[in-house]
């Protein structure tokens, strides 16, 4: 039997792992091009695989999260005004969101040959997925609320 809400929360947890992979990765992908020689085959090299990563896994991942999101809450509205949990994880994603379009502007930045932010920067903010995922988990399993 299909069971279309299995299969939706089955491909968000999909998306969020990679879109989260990204999230992580990208950072480190700018400590290591902040590092870099301008103009240089490692520079060269940094800027492929920052746009490949936000084209190819990233901006998908989010969409695809969002969507099926959106599928898994319409499959139980109340949970937005009985509960506590969700609202709390909605907000949390939308900062995510909020986060993935201010790495997407300082990718867009160094593409463009200038170094928005330094290293140690990019060292610190890299945590923040991190912590919002943690978050996130435990509103959605414990649901402590």
């Amino acid at each position: 039997m299909f069971d279309l809400y299995s299969w939706a929360k089955a491909f968000h947890l999909i998306a969020v792992i990679y879109w989260m992979a990204g999230l992580l990765y990208l950072p480190r992908l700018f400590v290591y091009h902040s590092q870099a020689n301008q103009g240089g085959e490692l520079e060269t090299k940094m800027i492929e695989a920052e746009q490949k990563l936000m084209r190819i896994i990233m901006n998908p991942a989010m969409i695809a999260a969002f969507i099926f999101g959106l599928i898994l809450i319409g499959y139980n509205v109340s949970n937005l005004t009985t509960s506590f949990w969700l609202p709390i994880k909605l907000v949390l994603v939308f900062l995510l969101m909020g986060y993935h379009g201010f790495l997407s502007k300082q990718r867009k930045l160094f593409a463009a040959g200038e170094r928005p932010k330094s290293e140690k920067f990019f060292r610190r903010i890299n945590e923040i997925p991190a912590i919002f995922t943690i978050i996130i988990v435990i509103m959605v399993i414990v649901k402590p609320f």
